[in-house]
């Protein structure tokens, strides 16, 4: 990266002599920061992962019309998704992710499915490993922040005295 530099000059004159002729600031001028880039699989796994209940949607992206919201045990991080589906999708499909948290707030995003793995039973159900891409770091921050969240309520629920 290519950083440009202002130059500022201070003058100081003393009995007509410029004491700091030769004394100059240097500030960078920074561009501003890169969209996120999409965290690795290493990265994905540092984030904090739990299993949740919530009521979530996925579908292809391109479905217009939003799907029904459906209650169910999500394992969840800032960096993906895990959960059970009677769907199958293909690796690299990118999908369009609901879900419902507390308070009846709306999260939104899209998906990369990872992996698809069969599970034995019941027939035709699915395991699906995804990764969230295109999330702004607001996006990514309240995800957190709702994550957080379950930690301290199950922590609490079952570790208070």
């Amino acid at each position: 990266m290519r950083a440009l530099f202002q130059r500022r000059a201070k003058h100081h004159l003393i009995d007509g002599m410029d004491l700091l002729a030769h004394f100059d600031i240097l500030t960078p001028i920074m561009a501003a920061p890169p969209p996120t880039l999409e965290p690795s699989g290493r990265d994905r796994r540092e984030y904090y992962r739990i299993t949740v209940t919530l009521p979530i949607c996925l579908q292809p992206e391109t479905e217009t019309i939003e799907g029904e919201l459906v209650k169910q045990s999500v394992n969840l991080s800032a960096g993906g998704i895990g959960l059970t589906l009677n769907s199958l999708f293909q690796p690299e499909a990118i999908l369009s992710c609901t879900l419902l948290f507390p308070d009846q707030v709306l999260f939104k995003s899209f998906i990369e499915v990872l992996r698809v793995d069969p599970v034995a039973y019941p027939l035709n159900t699915y395991r699906l490993h995804g990764r969230f891409i295109r999330l702004t770091r607001d996006d990514r921050e309240q995800l957190v922040r709702y994550i957080l969240q379950f930690q301290r309520e199950h922590l609490s629920k079952h570790y208070s005295a």
